[in-house]
């Protein structure tokens, strides 16, 4: 991994605001439309302040969250819906999100539809990941039922999840999806964090899942 320290969480925010900025005028350029994906969660909304006021052609991009809690749009733990006011208004409002959420009993019920919707879009051109303490990124959390799944080679697009804790089941794409984006940037923040990302690399995905995103990824870090 390409691990870059920041003085200041408003320095971070800025720098991977134009490098994402960059990254997706350059895919862009490589294709007539755009597939960004993004974390849900207050940590990114700096950035999403910033990239909305980006002058791109935001017309040409499709954005996708990475996971998402199965609740529909008007809930507050909807990431859809933060994505939706925090980053598709400005400039970026012309963006159009393709929302992992069906209006469907469960994940399990959508889960065609979904990976039909999303496949004609791949390969992703820029993704933005999280990462938490407990080493899990997207929905892909340590001891959930469908992780070695959704850790596979093979895996489908995206996968139906269920989280140990976690008070709705939930869909998220695929390890290989996320890692096979054209540029893959995790942000994280805290000294916490910082031990947790060095400690990933060394482990197994099925242990620690940000792990099978690192090869390639920049990891950006602030206190």
């Amino acid at each position: 991994m390409n691990f870059i320290d920041y003085a200041d969480t408003d320095m971070m925010m800025l720098q991977v605001a134009r490098l994402v900025s960059r990254d997706l005028r350059n895919a862009l350029e490589r294709r007539d439309r755009v597939l960004f994906s993004v974390p849900g969660g207050s940590t990114p909304g700096p950035i999403f302040d910033l990239l909305a006021a980006s002058d791109l052609e935001w017309e040409r991009v499709d954005i996708i969250p990475g996971d998402e809690r199965w609740v529909s749009e008007d809930h507050p733990r909807s990431n859809s819906a933060q994505i939706r006011s925090r980053l598709l208004r400005g400039k970026a409002a012309a963006a159009r999100l393709i929302p992992l959420w069906r209006d469907q009993p469960t994940p399990q019920d959508a889960i065609a539809d979904l990976i039909a919707d999303i496949e004609p879009l791949l390969p992703i051109d820029v993704a933005i990941v999280g990462m938490g303490a407990d080493m899990h990124t997207a929905s892909l959390f340590p001891g959930a039922d469908m992780l070695e799944r959704a850790l596979a080679e093979d895996a489908p697009v995206a996968v139906p999840i269920t989280a140990p804790g976690a008070a709705e089941p939930r869909i998220t794409l695929s390890a290989r999806v996320l890692r096979d984006a054209y540029a893959v940037h995790v942000l994280i923040t805290g000294d916490e964090k910082n031990v947790a990302i060095h400690k990933a690399a060394k482990m197994k995905p099925i242990d620690a899942p940000i792990a099978a995103l690192l090869g390639d990824a920049s990891v950006h870090w602030a206190p």
